[in-house]
């Protein structure tokens, strides 16, 4: 594949590893060929690299298989996931899950990205629903400007809410920027 059609997202092959594209950054000087910054995560161990390639060089893309995996538990830093056809189970690192771990709930079905069988990288849904268990009082005065307060959910991530939400609420979280989406129910 060529450079100039590489895109957030994409997963590549380097150097033996298989990388997702995290940003691409195309710049176009007044002389010479374009340049394309892309800064990559490596779907291994996480690590994050910066390549800059020019217009017309090809990179390879790597072919990765996505299925349906239950998050079961965490345990010493390893969260282990069931494969729902085959019942397998798989284990990735706190650092392969990162920030996506504060939105993972026990039974969450997420796409499983694996590369020769192995598993290397978990897709959370768009949207996750989640109890409140801990929120701060507010007083008549907190309803009348629109600020937000911070919650604590089942998960034990903290995230702003609008004054009316109270502990024993169920809320919609958008997992890609991990923020308040709406109020969907009590528990």
């Amino acid at each position: 594949m060529e450079i100039s059609e590489v895109t957030k997202n994409t997963k590549l092959l380097i150097d033996g590893a298989p990388f997702a594209v995290e940003d691409v950054n195309f710049v176009k000087p007044g002389k010479g060929r374009a340049i394309y910054r892309l800064k990559l995560r490596n779907l291994f161990d996480s690590t994050n690299k910066e390549l800059t390639y020019h217009s017309g060089e090809k990179v390879e893309e790597v072919s990765i298989a996505s299925h349906d995996m239950q998050y079961l538990y965490e345990e010493g830093g390893q969260f282990t996931f069931m494969d729902t056809e085959t019942f397998e189970q798989h284990s990735l690192s706190k650092e392969q899950i990162g920030t996506r771990a504060a939105f993972l709930k026990e039974g969450f079905v997420v796409a499983a990205l694996s590369m020769h069988g192995k598993i290397i990288d978990i897709n959370l849904p768009k949207f996750v629903e989640l109890a409140v268990v801990e929120s701060a009082m507010t007083t008549k005065t907190d309803t009348v400007t629109a600020q937000q307060k911070m919650v604590v959910l089942e998960t034990g991530a903290t995230v702003g809410v609008p004054p009316f939400v109270k502990e024993g609420d169920i809320i919609k979280v958008d997992t890609r920027t991990g923020t308040y989406v709406e109020r969907t129910g009590k528990k």
